[in-house]
């Protein structure tokens, strides 16, 4: 299987488990291939507030990851326009270990549970779940219409994961960065990516 992982972000709330995903799977050695919708980079410049230009000359993984950076090998970030269809991520050709969509908008889980590939993001997608490879969905949305909950159906019989952000509490966090480290070091369980970004349960 090929350590290379897709991670797509799109206009939904928690642009904060993105930047912390990209930042842990680039730690862990593993080549992340990066898609930004434009709701998606206006979420982020809202929450973070600091910008990410979407040109594929104007990309800056600094803008993304800002202190976060310090120490990555940057050079395993590979950014992709979302209207770029001809790059390795929309064929199933090319080989991933899987892909995380944090946050997942509804929007997008519509067109993936409806199979519309309007930009790279969602054909991204339609190609792991048709090459059988694991697909996470990270939902932000509260509460929950039965459209959402109706196509959250489809794409989990499609083969896809839907992993709310939901964080626990039995971990104790002390700080915003504990709840985001458990959504994210979940991800990571179902991405086969090694972490210790929280306290497993062992049993009471």
């Amino acid at each position: 299987m090929s350590s290379d992982l897709v991670v797509a972000m799109t206009g939904a709330s928690g642009a904060p488990y993105a930047v912390r995903l990209v930042e842990v799977l680039l730690r862990a050695g593993r080549d992340v291939h990066l898609t930004i919708s434009p709701a998606g980079a206006e979420v982020f410049a809202h929450e973070l507030s600091r910008a990410v230009q979407l040109g594929e000359g104007e990309f800056d993984p600094l803008a993304l990851l800002g202190p976060r950076s310090e120490g990555l090998d940057l050079s395993r970030l590979h950014y992709h326009h979302f209207r770029n269809f001809f790059v390795g991520i929309a064929s199933g050709s090319f080989l991933t270990g899987g892909m995380a969509i944090c946050p997942c908008s509804t929007g997008t889980l519509a067109a993936i549970a409806q199979g519309i590939s309007e930009n790279l993001i969602h054909r991204a997608a339609d190609v792991h779940l048709k090459e059988r490879r694991k697909l996470i969905l990270v939902p932000r949305e509260t509460p929950l219409g039965l459209i959402a909950l109706r196509n959250m159906v489809s794409v989990v019989e499609a083969g896809a994961v839907v992993l709310p952000a939901m964080p626990a509490f039995y971990t104790h966090p002390q700080r915003v960065e504990d709840m985001v480290d458990f959504i994210v070091g979940r991800v990571c369980d179902q991405l086969g990516v090694e972490h210790g970004l929280f306290s497993r349960w062992t049993g009471s």
